[in-house]
């Protein structure tokens, strides 16, 4: 698998500016192969024993440094296939074939990938791209005219240090370091990056602490927020009581996927929508108090084309708009359940995800199968729990649903 390249030059022939060429040398089991470097040099100022330019050598210093270049470009190429596993001929070496690496800088890859999400609409995935880059580009002080060979164990070890003393959160980190990890991956399939220099079977992302801490509220607490008195309040503590008692009573849905709700995805008292996170399919029986509040913003819906006053099909028709529009809303439902807190004297910082980790947790408390909720919304092992999700039949989670209240 081993081969050993080198550039000689040949003295035997002689080019019509009375130079000799100088050529790339491979051996590999007993067979060499030679093709030309594209440069040539006087021999007498060629050091034939160490194969190199002389120190007298004019541009002798270009010239070693298209050699290094050169030499280290199929050094490479040789790691990269026996990292695969692939066997390869002095030809293939030598002439290039459709797995020839070209490196490219970590930046235009980035910028490339990032390009491509904003292109398909995929705007979560160019934020966290954006994020990463911006992350990596203020740690290497606004260079990033560098390869994905030149990130190596020790980049990444003082890249994580760089972001401990910036005060990271170790969610952060571990995000700025998948979505690093990920881009990598993708520089490699796509021939833009070798393999043999991949850093991340070392270090270990799996090292940060990255569960969050568990917050539910009890169903006496539920039962505060659904009698709470908001009359006098701002409509948007009221639209934020709506949404929390909603995803509660509905499996846990999260709030972009409300925000996304139309008429078509309620079907008498089934309600059917794709998770915006993972493509799901997600049915939910909607009891009588679930209705009510579907109700209670029909009236708009016809000119929005939205169930809840979030999104605005007039007005927010690119994927940007519709994002920016969703982060602006959960701000003031934010707002509106710590008005709620307030009022109903419960200590726990109310938010969305509450309200979703509520409904797994009560429902686990009554006895409910932890395969048919918890990991359901997203906590720990959400692929093997999906799988055993997609195997229930709808009447067993709708029986699961009577314990919420």
């Amino acid at each position: 698998m081993n081969a050993s390249i080198s550039v000689v030059c040949f003295k035997s022939k002689t080019l019509a500016n009375g130079e000799n060429p100088l050529m790339l040398q491979v051996n590999k089991n007993g067979k060499r192969k030679y093709k030309s470097l594209g440069i040539s040099v006087n021999q007498n100022h060629w050091d034939f024993k160490k194969n190199r330019p002389k120190p007298t050598c004019p541009d002798g210093e270009y010239i070693q440094q298209i050699i290094l270049n050169k030499v280290t470009e199929l050094q490479k190429q040789v790691l990269n296939y026996g990292a695969d596993n692939q066997n390869f001929t002095l030809n293939k070496l030598l002439n290039g074939s459709s797995n020839q690496v070209k490196e490219v800088k970590v930046g235009e890859f980035f910028n490339k990938l990032i390009s491509e999400f904003g292109s398909s609409g995929k705007v979560g995935n160019r934020r966290v791209y954006k994020d990463a880059l911006n992350t990596v580009k203020a740690f290497s002080k606004g260079n990033l005219n560098f390869t994905f060979a030149d990130i190596d164990v020790n980049w990444l070890n003082r890249f994580e240090n760089w972001m401990r003393a910036n005060k990271n959160k170790e969610t952060s980190m571990s995000l700025r370091l998948r979505t690093l990890r990920s881009a990598y991956n993708k520089a490699i399939e796509e021939k833009a990056a070798y393999k043999i220099n991949y850093p991340f079977n070392e270090f270990k992302i799996s090292k940060f602490n990255t569960k969050t801490s568990k917050r539910a509220i009890t169903k006496a607490e539920i039962q505060k927020i659904i009698k709470v008195n908001l009359s006098k309040e701002k409509e948007s503590v009221q639209l934020a009581r709506d949404i929390f008692i909603f995803s509660y009573l509905c499996s846990g849905i999260n709030f972009t996927d409300i925000a996304n709700l139309q008429p078509d995805n309620i079907s008498g008292n089934q309600m059917q929508y794709i998770r915006q996170k993972t493509g799901k399919k997600i049915n939910v029986l909607l009891i009588p108090d679930t209705i009510k509040i579907i109700e209670k913003y029909s009236i708009a819906t016809p000119q929005t084309g939205h169930i809840f006053p979030i999104l605005d099909k007039r007005i927010h028709k690119t994927a940007q708009q519709k994002r920016n529009r969703i982060h602006k809303v959960l701000g003031r439902t934010g707002k509106g359940l710590k008005r709620i807190a307030e009022l109903c004297k419960i200590t726990t910082n109310l938010s969305t995800y509450v309200a979703r980790h509520s409904f797994a947790t009560v429902l686990k408390n009554s006895g409910v199968s932890i395969a048919l909720i918890s990991e359901a919304l997203g906590h720990s092992a959400l692929s093997t729990t999906q799988i055993y999700l997609d195997s229930f039949e709808n009447k067993q989670f709708n029986e699961a649903m009577k314990h919420l209240i």
